[in-house]
């Protein structure tokens, strides 16, 4: 193993605690890492380690749902909400809960020269892409809904964006003083394809709730909204209806005469 490969390692674990034990995980040998009670643990080749309870049973994202979502994001479509994110994290480590393939991550990390992340998904080939995307990125394929395999205190942020969120567990990652930023889409984001049935609605006090929900474990310092009007080609439409929980649930296809699409969400900072 080389010097790099230890330190990467190395960085890599220094974020980590046993899924069994909630030991701190320390590098044991190459592509290796264990508890000082021996559980220990394979890291993929591609610098990423699954830490799953047993017993796991959802499954992340498919290829095609990550290739979707990479089309959306390449077309620039989210880059606002991107750099809102990169605008409210805070610190040299940051979490990303729900990652994906890193794109807010990166944003994250290119406003931060010196920050280095963990992208945390539960889909092995979004985390396996986000890791190969930056040598500033760790990946960590875990379950969001389950305690975290992630050190008490070992967060200076945590990012959620369209993603499962674990409060008690964003609460205990992050250190005193530590800042969470929540991305949840408002009533009218992509509106235009929802009435079509392609994809599912959103609750229209969806922001308002988790402000209410976060309160005794972290105190709102800013709601943003981030509003953007897409014009929609074929392939961008296809992406947009591919790339998240719709593609599952929809009941229909979007027409094609769909020309335009609202993109609205609300970036919430949180100080722990």
């Amino acid at each position: 193993m080389s010097p790099s490969d230890a330190d990467r390692l190395s960085g890599l674990a220094e974020w980590l605690r046993c899924p069994v034990c909630g030991e701190p995980l320390e590098p044991a040998g190459r592509l290796r890492l264990a508890c000082a009670l021996a559980h220990s643990f394979d890291v993929n080749k591609r610098g990423y380690v699954t830490l799953l309870a047993a017993g796991t049973k959802f499954k992340g994202d498919s290829a095609a749902m990550l290739d979707a979502r990479d089309a959306v994001l390449e077309s620039g479509a989210y880059a606002p909400i991107a750099a809102a994110v990169a605008r409210a994290a805070t610190g040299t480590r940051i979490l990303d809960a729900g990652a994906g393939t890193g794109y807010y991550l990166r944003a994250a990390l290119a406003e931060h020269p010196d920050a280095h992340g963990l992208a945390m998904d539960l889909s092995p080939a979004a985390v396996g892409r986000a890791a190969r995307s930056s040598d500033r990125i760790h990946g960590l394929v875990a379950d969001t809904w389950q305690p975290l395999p992630v050190r008490t205190a070992a967060a200076d942020s945590v990012i959620d964006v369209f993603a499962p969120r674990n409060l008690p567990e964003f609460h205990r990652v992050l250190r005193p003083g530590g800042t969470l930023v929540v991305v949840v889409p408002r009533a009218d984001h992509l509106a235009e394809l929802r009435a079509t049935g392609a994809m599912l609605d959103v609750p229209a006090d969806k922001a308002d709730e988790l402000i209410t929900t976060a309160e005794p474990l972290f105190a709102l310092q800013t709601r943003e909204h981030i509003t953007k009007a897409l014009a929609l080609d074929p392939e961008l439409l296809a992406a947009l209806v591919g790339m998240g929980p719709s593609a599952h649930h929809a009941r229909s296809t979007p027409p094609d005469d769909v020309l335009t699409a609202t993109v609205s969400v609300d970036v919430l900072r949180f100080t722990r």
